[in-house]
């Protein structure tokens, strides 16, 4: 099996034999919209949303399924047909044979080449791939011929793109008829297909969107004709080898102004033929566009001054650039870096794996999405935070769809009222990082509307007659009622109820009586995190906070009664009532808040530390992470079968409810029954060996795939993360490492550069680029690993590295944005010492000098030098005085 080698710290790459590998692929994008995917042969598709494909949908079956892909012919006098993309019959059939072509592909951020070579008459091809960045919503595919033979070499090159044009919906809805709406006009350069009608059987709309495919030479002259309908086309033959090309007929070929109706559309472009003697090129721009215009990419310089500004601006969204021990690490975080952008403008949908949904985000999204976001400039997502928190319910839920402006939300998907109990929990994550990096504490007192519909209190109970009446409260507030209703809504053993899932989607089957032990760690944590930033705001002068009384009265609720399923519940509806009835306010006294959201974390963690702490019935133990709709633990030890899930882990130990010793058996656990190095590292769960119907359809899938034990992603980082912040950094750092070295050992991930959302049962990586464990990871890197972060808008230099996380000099670096400025830290460890062995010395920029304060440096923004760039720290790291750091 062939390894992936990148060539430069850029993050461009090259793999040899490619056409081994038809089911990897790789995305190109652009912010108009314009989402493209594409493979080594060329399979993938095209489109700027759910309605408007220009390239039929592909998921990851159809990448080898189908043979109606992007395809360059070349007739070559002398020989057959030869398809520059490796996609004819021919060369099809003798792959894995030892006359076999191979395909090179090489690759950058975000560009694909492919090449290959006609080994009997010395006819090179490459054929080059990209989105331009801008606004355009245009793919362009260029193919370059040369003649590395020593005969002159007679062409007739045909580009031969199939032109799809309607909604995804089609596929299976109506494919034929819609397919008889299509109008094409042939122009010059190429041929628009504009549909008479978008197709609707619950009301037909006029046709508005036009798709084009144009093609220009080497100076940009147009193609002598053109074929329009695939049965003309492929006639009696197939994609892979069309009649058209096969046996051509001059005669066929129709021209400019021409117009053809009805039927599936391909836009196959008939260059004039070449002569190519020994050493010449011939470059072939072909312009997929989407309501837009191809004109400006039809010469040569024009697509390679396209391509430049493409490579530029993806260089420009890395989020962080780092120099550690290990350059291959360096290079693949200029991936990872990328990865949250590519969320961002795809959603969870539209690439190959991620073939459901329509498109946008969801809540979750939103928030993780933005903390990655936040590392590069806080101040720019301000407005964007708050406008995402119109999404909150009175009852603490949320509305679920996320509309393509900021601060648009519809209720949820098919009408189904679903709660995910976790909901809560990211947006406070995210608001304290940008508090932290900003020192915006009076971003809690901004105000915004609370969402409205016809859903009840928290979905239970008869739908509304009339949305609940318009509110509308601080972030403070909206916060509050967050944490607040998910606290007062437990189950029977005092944890709050799983309701439709949690963070894992598949964990959907245990409404009644699921519990998340794992999220109510969570939200410990998060209701520690809420009374600092209100002690914050108390610092800052502000006495009081205004709340709804309603929220005042549940908050009053006495702590000895907390946990009690048959009070707190009904308490809590009370609540939902009241808010509903009146609008009245009160004031309460900042201190009393944040001492009241202490109460309650605290009690979080001693209840769930008290209840929950299970083993293996020898000697390791851990959390439980769950209770099932049958009321009972889901961990521990069953019958002879051990079952641990990680999630929880992940939690107890962020939220402190896990003692350091406690961690330190969890870790120990976690080697033993969760550990599997050659899957990538830390699997989300043991082998149930049982289809858990009162629990969620994860326990359906096989073992090892999706949220099934699967190493997932976004889990394992967070594992990583929290093990950083309670000062575990060695066993944190393995961790990542483990899902980088998996990552990059392309002979078991089978993935291009990039963390994939999980890596399967063989370890192979699966869902890639489209994951919030990109945002985890890179803010685990900055903030935790290299330690540079802010707090309360000052910078923070605090770092966990490894000896191995050095280079050879001892030097490891960081260019990244903290507290508000653009940094590049510098940590010189001349003596190799490992975390736990060293301390920061001195932390120097230009002719200032610092010393650190209880461990670590904290930088105020006045003491920091103005500079033009970067500023440039440099942090010498000397031994640990009094010898290594115990944990």
């Amino acid at each position: 099996m062939q390894q992936l080698e990148f060539l430069n710290e850029q993050g461009d790459f090259i793999l040899h034999c490619a056409q081994d590998h038809a089911g990897i692929y790789f995305p190109l994008v652009n912010e108009s919209g314009m989402m493209s995917s594409v493979t080594p042969l060329l399979s993938g598709d095209c489109k700027t949303g759910q309605s408007t494909f220009l390239l039929a949908p592909a998921s990851a079956e159809t990448l080898h399924e189908s043979r109606a892909s992007r395809n360059f012919w070349v007739q070559i006098d002398g020989w057959t047909p030869w398809s520059a993309a490796g996609q004819s019959a021919p060369q099809q059939a003798l792959r894995f044979m030892e006359e076999a072509e191979e395909a090179v592909l090489t690759g950058g951020l975000l560009w694909q080449k492919v090449s290959r070579k006609h080994k009997a008459s010395g006819l090179y091809a490459e054929i080059l791939s990209f989105v331009p960045a801008g606004r355009e919503n245009i793919e362009i595919m260029q193919v370059a011929l040369s003649n590395c033979g020593t005969a002159a070499l007679r062409l007739a090159p045909t580009a031969a793109i199939p032109v799809y044009g309607r909604s995804a919906d089609s596929i299976r809805d109506h494919r034929h008829v819609t397919s008889l709406l299509h109008r094409v006009e042939l122009r010059p350069h190429g041929l628009d297909v504009t549909p008479t009608m978008v197709f609707d059987e619950r009301g037909h709309r006029p046709g508005q969107v036009t798709y084009r495919v144009w093609g220009g030479d080497e100076t940009g002259m147009p193609p002598a004709g053109f074929i329009p309908l695939v049965q003309d086309f492929v006639g009696r033959g197939s994609y892979d080898w069309p009649e058209a090309v096969v046996r051509p007929e001059p005669e066929r070929l129709r021209h400019a102004g021409e117009r053809a109706q009805g039927g599936e559309v391909v836009a196959a472009l008939f260059f004039p033929a070449v002569t190519l003697l020994p050493g010449e090129k011939r470059r072939y721009q072909i312009v997929l566009s989407i309501d837009d215009n191809p004109a400006p990419y039809l010469t040569p310089d024009a697509v390679e001054a396209a391509l430049e500004k493409t490579k530029q601006w993806w260089q420009t969204r890395t989020a962080a650039g780092f120099r550690t021990g290990s350059s291959q690490f360096d290079t693949w975080m200029r991936w990872v870096s990328v990865q949250p952008t590519l969320r961002r403008i795809f959603g969870c949908s539209f690439l190959p794996h991620h073939d459901y949904g329509r498109g946008g985000r969801g809540w979750r999204d939103l928030w993780q999405d933005s903390l990655a976001l936040l590392l590069t400039d806080p101040g720019s997502i301000r407005e964007d935070l708050l406008s995402y928190f119109a999404g909150v319910r009175t009852d603490g839920t949320n509305a679920t769809i996320v509309g393509s402006r900021p601060g648009e939300f519809r209720a949820d998907r098919n009408n189904i009222p679903r709660v995910w109990m976790d909901h809560g929990f990211w947006p406070l994550l995210t608001t304290a990082l940008y508090l932290d990096e900003t020192g915006d504490v009076r971003f809690l007192l901004e105000g915004q509307t609370y969402f409205t519909d016809l859903l009840p209190c928290r979905g239970e109970g008869e739908r509304r007659a009339q949305p609940g009446p318009a509110r509308s409260g601080t972030v403070l507030e909206h916060l509050l009622v967050q944490l607040t209703a998910a606290f007062f809504d437990v189950g029977e053993h005092g944890h709050m109820r799983l309701r439709g899932a949690d963070w894992n989607d598949g964990l959907d089957m245990a409404r009644e009586r699921g519990e998340s032990v794992a999220f109510t760690a969570a939200y410990a944590y998060g209701f520690e995190l809420l009374a600092g930033l209100v002690h914050s705001l108390s610092e800052q002068g502000t006495a009081e906070a205004v709340i709804s009384a309603a929220l005042a009265e549940l908050l009053d609720f006495p702590e000895e009664k907390y946990g009690n399923k048959e009070v707190m519940w009904p308490a809590l509806v009370r609540y939902c009532e009241a808010i509903d009835r009146s609008g009245d306010v009160i004031s309460v006294p900042m201190e009393e808040l944040a001492g009241k959201l202490r109460t309650m974390a605290r009690w979080l963690r001693c209840h769930i530390a008290r209840t929950e702490w299970v083993g293996d019935g020898a000697d390791l133990h851990w959390f439980n992470s769950y209770y099932d709709n049958s009321g009972r633990q889901v961990e521990g030890l069953r019958g002879e079968t051990v079952r641990m899930m990680l999630t929880g882990q992940v939690f107890c130990i962020l939220s402190g409810t896990a003692s350091e010793e406690q961690v330190r058996e969890i870790v120990r656990a976690a080697d033993w029954y969760l550990c599997h190095p050659a899957r990538g590292g830390y699997c989300l769960n043991t082998d149930f060996g049982e289809v858990k119907l009162d629990m969620g359809r994860m326990f359906g899938f096989a073992y090892g795939s999706k949220e099934n034990g699967a190493v997932f992603s976004h889990m394992a980082v967070m594992y990583a993360y929290a093990l950083y912040v309670r000062g575990f950094a060695a066993e944190g750092w393995r961790v990542l490492d483990l899902l980088f070295r998996q990552s990059c050992n392309f002979a078991r991930s089978e993935i291009l550069p990039g963390i994939p959302e999980y890596f399967d049962l063989r370890g192979r990586g699966m869902y890639p680029y489209l994951t919030g464990a990109a945002s985890w990871l890179l803010l685990t890197m900055q903030t935790q690993a290299f330690g540079v972060r802010g707090c309360g808008g000052n910078l923070v230099l605090e770092p966990k590295l490894t000896a191995e996380q050095f280079d050879a000099e001892g030097i490891a670096e960081i260019c990244c944005t903290a507290a508000g400025r653009r940094l590049r830290v510098r940590y010189e460890n001349p003596e190799k010492l490992d975390w736990g062995a060293y301390q920061v010395g001195t932390v120097t920029a230009g002719d200032r000098q610092w010393t650190p304060e209880a461990g670590r440096i904290l930088l105020r923004p006045e003491e920091l030098p103005e500079t033009g760039g970067a500023l440039e720290l440099t942090v010498t790291l000397v031994p640990l005085k009094g010898g290594t750091k115990d944990v």
